[in-house]
């Protein structure tokens, strides 16, 4: 195999890609590739990943239980601090019970695999890739709706028989816009289907922290598989997914990706159990507000610069531009100013549709976002 002939062809497209050492916590300034520059690619979105008392749980954690959890956790993997963190989880999420994964990625891999090795899913299109795959590789039917269109998707559902899923994610990471979450429970409660909705980006952010679907007035009843991120606006790494107790019964035998791979480091779960006691305060719900504020200083900035926003209150906001060429000028010209805004091209967005994904964070000041803006105004015409 020619892999020298590929990565010229990506080059070629503007899809070469590189990975690039970060020194230090991530903030809202990192040393990125030797230089400090603004940060506007991370989704710490409320600065937990580096606050001191999640840093100080999990130093904790380390002395309580040591690093590795050492086995899978259905042999002798199984840290009490993982059924303490599940049990907020699921509290957090209005759900009877929860249950941790390695990643998000793994996690939805897990659930469609478990949850649909038959009958159709119906995915939203710009659904993470993770959804996608587990589809896929669930050998379930996949079909694949107009983004949003929650009409073309009764239309849809009409066709085809049970068992029916519907996929989608909450928050859409790289539009920033919401799923329209009534619609698609009253959608999957006509044709009794099974609505699993990732919530990575909605988690710790929306609805007072509990996410998209309590923000959307729904409940766990209307929404029986939520899956949520610890690496997003808890700042950590892993996953879980959040649903009636008889669901994660059988996730615990039935989720390939939970049964044979090792557990989470326990000092991780210690991290996001302190990451979750600040988005339940007082103290997370002014980061909450700060980032709500920055992300309307931004908004309201690109708007007058003549780029559009979606108006969906979550901390992403795309520049799209077009080409992968485009975004790659674009991404450059900015990061020769001091912001690091990364171009995002397909296969992660659709073919003529590469951006800058903006992120905003509690931790930038309104000087910083302002400095934003005025670089983007000075470099625009790369894009």
């Amino acid at each position: 195999m020619n892999f020298q002939s590929r990565l010229e062809a990506l080059r070629a497209a503007g899809r070469k890609r590189t990975l690039t050492p970060v020194d230090g916590p991530q903030g809202a300034e990192i040393v990125f590739g030797g230089r400090r520059v603004l940060n506007l690619a991370s989704n710490n979105y409320l600065g937990l990943a580096n606050h001191p008392t999640v840093v100080e749980a999990v130093r904790w954690g380390l002395e309580e239980w040591g690093f590795g959890a050492g086995a899978a956790r259905l042999i002798c993997g199984d840290a009490r601090v993982f059924h303490q963190l599940e049990e907020r989880l699921a509290a957090l999420k209005g759900a009877e019970a929860a249950l941790l994964f390695g990643s998000g990625y793994q996690c939805n891999l897990a659930l469609l695999q478990a949850l649909a090795p038959e009958g159709t899913v119906f995915c939203d299109r710009l659904n993470h890739a993770s959804l996608i795959d587990g589809a896929r590789l669930a050998g379930a039917s996949l079909k694949v709706y107009r983004h949003a269109d929650t009409q073309g998707l009764a239309g849809m559902m009409g066709r085809y028989g049970a068992p029916l899923t519907i996929a989608t994610d909450g928050v859409f990471s790289m539009d920033g816009d919401l799923a329209p979450l009534p619609e698609l429970a009253a959608l999957a409660r006509r044709h009794h289907a099974l609505l699993l909705v990732d919530d990575a980006h909605g988690t710790g952010v929306l609805g007072g922290g509990r996410g998209s679907v309590h923000a959307a007035g729904l409940t766990a009843e209307d929404v029986p598989v939520q899956m949520g991120t610890l690496g997003k606006a808890l700042g950590g790494y892993g996953a879980f997914v959040a649903g009636s107790r008889e669901l994660v019964d059988y996730l615990i035998h039935a989720a390939r990706g939970f049964v044979f791979t090792t557990a989470l480091p326990p000092a991780a779960a210690a991290g996001a159990l302190a990451a979750l006691d600040i988005v339940a305060s007082d103290e997370g719900a002014a980061l909450r507000g700060r980032l709500r504020e920055n992300r309307a200083r931004l908004a309201a900035g690109l708007v007058a610069l003549g780029w559009p926003v979606p108006a969906a209150p979550v901390p992403i906001l795309p520049l799209v531009v077009g080409s992968a060429e485009r975004a790659v000028a674009l991404s450059r010209a900015l990061l020769e100013r001091g912001f690091l805004a990364p171009a995002v091209r397909p296969p992660t967005v659709p073919e003529g549709t590469s951006r800058l994904r903006l992120t905003v964070m509690s931790s930038h000041t309104p000087e910083q976002i302002d400095r934003v803006l005025a670089a983007l105004e000075e470099c625009r015409d790369a894009a």
